[in-house]
């Protein structure tokens, strides 16, 4: 019976080593350099998720809609604004208001092929510039002046020139109940006082609030980006440190179970002699 043991040990121990062999290969450290560097670009690529790509349009869109903003504020707003007088503000007091006897024609459309003509009063309303003491033609605003230097200024145009004569009178009776009474209003400086207006379209504080909210909506936008790109690459720096963590415990125990297979193969081959010397 003992020349059949002998095989049958053989056979016994060459299959253990295969399976010590197969159990050091599927624990051994993988190099990424050699496997076609697809490790290498699993982990280059940024690693994301559905709230993280979210965020990410979110931010870009608020940067682009801060950027869209700055473009219409700056043509509708802004370029008017620098392109116009500067002017400072005083106070001035009625003199006297009149509504000239020529009628000035402006044009109105009815429709798409209906366009007509129409007259509007021109209202003169004179005050004295506290300023310099002058007597000059007061404006309603900035376009006023630009459409029509003569009237304070240009009503909307339509047909019925009753409506415009009412409305004109009505502006010029309250004129007439500020007389004597100082109101403040704007000139320019840099020019001879010849005119002055009312209202500022565009002041200090319209330009303020222009600049302000889109940059804002940008600097969150910004910021919104940037936080998600630094979580992303934290991300990615805590999952590389993991990984070479892990292969370097992993690297640590197969080594151990490298050594203790030895031994172990040692040891059988020693029986092994020692049976077939017997």
């Amino acid at each position: 019976m003992q020349p059949f043991s002998i095989p049958v040990q053989i056979t016994l121990q060459g299959s253990r080593r295969r399976q010590g062999r197969t159990a050091f290969y599927s624990g051994r450290k993988v190099n990424p350099e050699q496997n076609g560097g697809d490790l290498l670009d699993v982990h280059r690529k940024w690693p994301s998720s559905a709230g993280e790509d979210r965020a990410l349009l979110l931010g870009f869109a608020m940067m682009g809609f801060s950027v869209l903003m700055f473009f219409l504020l700056g043509t509708i707003i802004l370029k008017p604004f620098m392109l116009s007088t500067q002017r400072e503000e005083s106070n001035c007091t009625i003199v006297h208001t009149q509504i000239m006897d020529d009628c000035m024609t402006c044009a109105f459309t009815c429709g798409v092929d209906c366009r007509g003509q129409g007259q509007y009063p021109c209202l003169q309303v004179f005050v004295n510039l506290t300023h310099s003491g002058q007597k000059v033609l007061l404006h309603y605003n900035e376009e006023a002046v630009q459409i029509n230097p003569k009237c304070f200024y240009t009503p909307k145009c339509h047909r019925n020139r009753k409506d415009l004569l009412n409305s004109a009178l009505d502006i010029k009776e309250f004129f007439d109940h500020k007389n004597g009474t100082p109101f403040s209003c704007f000139y320019s400086p840099d020019r001879q006082s010849d005119n002055v207006i009312l209202i500022k379209k565009y002041d200090q504080m319209v330009i303020f609030h222009c600049l302000f909210w889109p940059s804002l909506t940008l600097l969150g936008g910004a910021l919104i980006v940037g936080m998600v790109r630094l979580t992303q690459y934290l991300s990615l720096l805590c999952e590389k440190y993991t990984s070479a963590h892990r292969d370097e415990v992993g690297g640590k125990v197969n080594y151990m179970e490298q050594h203790q297979l030895k031994l172990l193969n040692m040891g059988r081959s020693k029986g092994k002699s020692r049976e077939i010397l017997k």
